[in-house]
């Protein structure tokens, strides 16, 4: 299996405070990637052919890095398309003219409302107005000089997209048929919808998926379709479309791997970083997993490492307990579970059963 992406996080760092997010309760130290540490992966990403896809994200906010631009470009200069997710506060049209210059490929906004007041209690306070002005700005550098050349500077780049990601919980839920509208507005070619992982108890409120889960063995959701041309209106009623899921890890199975800002290496993004989630009124405690240092080990020789080419198969087989619906105690971490899988352990990973979704 080759890798197919890779994320990068440029930062742990957030201008937010969004109510929803793990570093509320995390108790790691925040940083940026040092230039070191990126200049290893961009010279391992060579070695890949092809080149993986270079998604910029993690815990944080990218653009808060001040050589986030410069990391795209020289991400590009690799041979490999470039992706990156935003809250779009910090989308300067300065910045926007950077990134563009840089050959980002697609761009990602975390939209959570429709309404400035929905928007706001969902993300921290954050103007809703300031995002959608900021993506208008992003597309109009698009076409005043985005481009890579041509006469006076004035080609469209028409190889950047923009995607919505929106968080639905039970304050927001209502305005997801709007938010496919604002989506269309701001030129946005897809929408992907995740559900809400409570990272503090007084979250698990918010959740839409609760009362699936405790039917224990009736996981079942479809998030909508993310391609916003093929999604019928009719598909936004009250809830979100219905049907039988197996779990299947979207890193694994899309080939993924994962490097903090710190430099560590982790299979997954769950695994990033050491965190606790809250369901039923239940702690889960899941430890980071780090396979290795890029400054001590190669990309190329960290995804052939023989534990991550074992916990690659266990996750593709996925023969773990359903621990996000389950009381025993070893539900409570992701060191063992009851069928004795070793750490790390999936049963409890929502992202594995679909409730949550990442680009």
């Amino acid at each position: 299996m080759e890798l197919i992406k890779l994320y990068i996080e440029p930062t742990s760092r957030c201008n937010l405070d969004c109510p929803m997010c793990m570093r509320r309760t995390w108790e790691e130290p925040t940083g940026d990637m040092p230039d070191a540490v990126f200049g290893r992966i961009l010279d391992d990403i060579r070695a890949f052919s092809p080149r993986p896809i270079v998604f910029f994200g993690g815990i944080g906010e990218p653009l808060l890095h001040p050589r986030i631009a410069d990391m795209v470009a020289r991400a590009k200069a690799t041979g490999a398309r470039t992706e990156l997710i935003t809250n779009g506060t910090l989308l300067t049209p300065e910045l926007s003219l950077e990134i563009l210059r840089a050959g980002l490929d697609f761009l990602w906004i975390s939209l959570d409302g429709a309404s400035s007041e929905t928007h706001a209690v969902s993300r921290g306070g954050a103007s809703l107005t300031t995002v959608i002005e900021n993506i208008a700005g992003f597309r109009e550098a698009i076409l005043r000089g985005g481009g890579r050349g041509g006469c006076c500077g004035f080609i469209p780049n028409f190889n950047v997209q923009i995607g919505i990601e929106f968080v639905a919980t039970k304050h927001n839920i209502g305005e997801l048929p709007e938010m496919i509208t604002l989506a269309r507005r701001l030129g946005a070619t897809r929408l992907l919808v995740s559900n809400i992982l409570p990272y503090a108890p007084e979250m698990q409120r918010e959740a839409l998926y609760l009362e699936k889960l405790a039917g224990g063995d009736g996981l079942s959701v479809i998030l909508p379709a993310t391609d916003l041309a093929a999604i019928p209106a009719e598909a936004f009623g009250p809830a979100i479309g219905q049907g039988t899921l197996l779990p299947r890890c979207p890193f694994i199975e899309g080939g993924a791997m994962a490097v903090g800002w710190d430099g560590g290496v982790s299979p997954c993004l769950p695994l990033l970083h050491t965190h606790r989630t809250y369901l039923f009124d239940r702690e889960r405690l899941a430890h980071r997993w780090i396979l290795g240092k890029i400054t001590e080990r190669t990309l190329p020789d960290l995804w052939v490492l023989p534990e991550h080419v074992a916990f690659r198969k266990r996750v593709k087989a996925f023969e773990f307990p359903p621990c996000v619906a389950c009381h025993c105690v070893l539900s409570a971490r992701n060191e063992e579970d009851c069928l004795g899988n070793p750490f790390p352990t999936c049963g409890g990973c929502l992202w594995a059963y679909g409730f949550i979704r990442c680009p």
